[in-house]
């Protein structure tokens, strides 16, 4: 064990955690208005916290730092890559907004 460990053990649990309640977020909103974008959203972050957990126990299991870092950037990326494309995504949602006139 190096003198990063804990540092990393903490950042990855922050990730985990921070993470997750964003992608639990946008699920939830994805369910609410059927948003294509909140999807991505929701899937984007979610490979995030993935690259997290996996480069953590990447880490913990061959010991290997590099190893790990490699797996959570290369997922980082990939999520970065799907929340870039949640920007241009099409909106399914459509809602009516009705103005009554005062008399």
């Amino acid at each position: 064990m190096d003198e990063y460990t804990l540092l990393i053990a903490g950042a990855n649990t922050a990730t985990l955690l921070t993470g997750g309640a964003v992608a639990a977020l946008a699920y939830r909103a994805f369910r609410r208005t059927g948003s294509a974008a909140l999807r991505a959203v929701a899937l984007g972050f979610s490979f995030i916290v993935a690259g997290s957990v996996g480069g953590a126990i990447a880490h913990l299991v061959s010991g290997n730092v590099a190893l790990g870092v490699t797996i959570q950037s290369a997922f980082t990326a990939g999520g970065f890559a799907i929340l870039l494309y949640s920007l241009y995504a099409e909106t399914s949602a459509k809602r009516t907004v009705t103005i009554r006139q005062s008399d």
